[in-house]
């Protein structure tokens, strides 16, 4: 079902969060997760390991609420708590192997979905939305860091 055309300029970034953190929603009750705990999870598989504190620093939360995060990942099997090996008085918290079918297939029609999106437009044209989307991403990245600085 389309819905071109029921966004307006001024809504159209709350809609497509608001889209974005619903359909995260969505797939991560399928394994038992709040979205932020996936997206937390995701991050630590693509860029992890972290320490709690590190971790902390790059989702916006307290050091507590980043524990909680993970004490709650690690009792659902998706991450692994080991001891730093270049510094055996801290903790390091790593993906567990192996990623979930569930996810794996939603996200695999996601992509499926938006790659059909994208290959509506010309290559210039791709090529901008590439660049936006990628500039979009880094300035939410800088502004999750600073909820991470002010939450010290």
């Amino acid at each position: 079902m389309s819905t071109e055309g029921q966004h307006t300029g001024r809504n159209l970034g709350r809609d497509l969060s608001g889209a974005v953190v619903l359909f995260h929603q969505a797939a991560a009750a399928r394994v038992g997760l709040s979205a932020g705990d996936l997206k937390t999870l995701e991050l630590i598989a693509a860029e992890g390991p972290f320490s709690a504190s590190e971790l902390a620093r790059r989702i916006g939360l307290t050091a507590a609420g980043a524990t909680s995060v993970i004490a709650r990942l690690a009792a659902g099997g998706f991450v692994v708590r080991e001891i730093d090996p270049r510094d055996r008085r801290r903790a390091i918290v790593r993906a567990a192997d192996g990623e979930r079918p569930e996810l794996a297939e939603a996200f695999a029609r996601l992509g499926q979905a938006l790659g059909g999106v994208i290959a509506e437009y010309d290559t210039a044209e791709q090529a901008a939305i590439l660049s936006y989307l990628s500039r979009m991403i880094d300035v939410l990245r800088e502004q999750t860091l600073q909820f991470g600085s002010d939450a010290r």
